[in-house]
């Protein structure tokens, strides 16, 4: 039985009553990156069901630089499952094992620096139909935390959990063989009222370095924290020191820098370098807010080599 903290329970890992609030959103997300391949991505999706449709994401990296991209908002008309826009989400086992499945169109982007104008890389590239078919498995505990009614009007993510995973199954392009995946990544699930607007930046930068060791480093504004998992220990961050490189003239990240204390004083020293990114937007009521993405190789305390995803938004207008 994979361990808990916090008072997150297995059966929340299914959906939620929907509610009230305009702008509630309860989502899922997987991310998943392979070692051997240079291959990586995510998938998520987010039902706002009383705004009337889903928000659907599909990012895969590949190892020549290029990306396959989609995103949609497809209708939906209640809570009750992750099924839309091509993405389904199964809970085999709760707090164990899920599976992701996206069968739909993505866009090939040779340079996924085009998604900077989205409506021109749309039109400017090929369209191709991608499967992926994935099972992830639990391999670090679940952590998070439940927001009782009146306890918080955090607008983001009232109710968040995390979970390092094993991953594997098959990617599936249009006219090729399936290329076989086995990695690792991190899922996240959250519900509540959610707006991307609501929180000014954070740099999110999550990695796996084997079954037994994986992190998630978490700065938003002054806020420092996150957690490594060794097995199914899970130890606090209480401090980060964090440079970021970025591509000149752009806020495009490409390699970052960590000094990590976690709350019993020890220290991990994290370098990563991008390999993969594409920049990404939300749009609401006149409010751009930048979503980097960055397919990322760590080496942690200068041993360790793991991948992961980091993360950077940043509020645009």
């Amino acid at each position: 039985m994979v361990r808990i903290y916090g008072n997150v329970r297995p059966e929340d890992d299914y959906p939620h009553p929907l509610g009230p609030e305009e702008h509630f959103n309860e989502s899922v997300y997987f991310n998943f990156f392979d070692r051997e391949r240079q291959l990586g991505g995510f998938l998520r999706i987010g039902n706002r069901a009383n705004e009337g449709y889903a928000e659907v994401t599909v990012v895969v990296f590949q190892p020549d630089g290029s990306a396959l991209f989609n995103f949609k908002r497809p209708q939906i008309t209640s809570n009750d499952a992750w099924n839309a826009g091509g993405l389904r989400v199964d809970v085999l086992e709760p707090g164990e094992r899920l599976r992701t499945v996206y069968d739909g169109s993505v866009v090939y982007l040779r340079d996924p620096r085009a998604m900077r104008d989205p409506s021109s890389a749309f039109k400017e590239n090929p369209h191709r139909r991608l499967v992926i078919d994935l099972l992830h498995e639990g391999v670090g505990p679940i952590y998070g935390h439940v927001a009782q009614p009146g306890e918080s009007d955090n607008e983001f993510a009232r109710a968040h959990y995390e979970q390092h995973m094993r991953v594997t199954g098959t990617v599936q392009l249009e006219g090729e063989e399936p290329m076989p995946l086995r990695g690792y990544g991190l899922r996240d699930h959250s519900w509540g009222p959610r707006y991307w607007q609501s929180i000014a930046d954070y740099r999110w930068i999550t990695g796996n370095f084997g079954d037994d060791l994986g992190m998630v480093i978490s700065v938003v504004g002054d806020r420092k924290g996150g957690v490594f998992h060794y097995g199914d220990e899970l130890r606090r961050i209480a401090d980060v020191e964090l440079e970021s490189e970025y591509e000149p003239g752009t806020n495009y990240h490409r390699a970052l820098r960590a000094i990590v204390t976690l709350e019993d004083g020890t220290k991990h020293r994290v370098e990563g370098t991008v390999r993969g990114f594409i920049p990404l937007r939300n749009r609401r009521a006149g409010h751009l807010t930048h979503i980097g993405e960055g397919m990322t190789e760590y080496l942690l305390d200068g041993q360790r080599v793991g991948y992961g995803l980091s993360e950077y938004l940043d509020q645009l207008a």
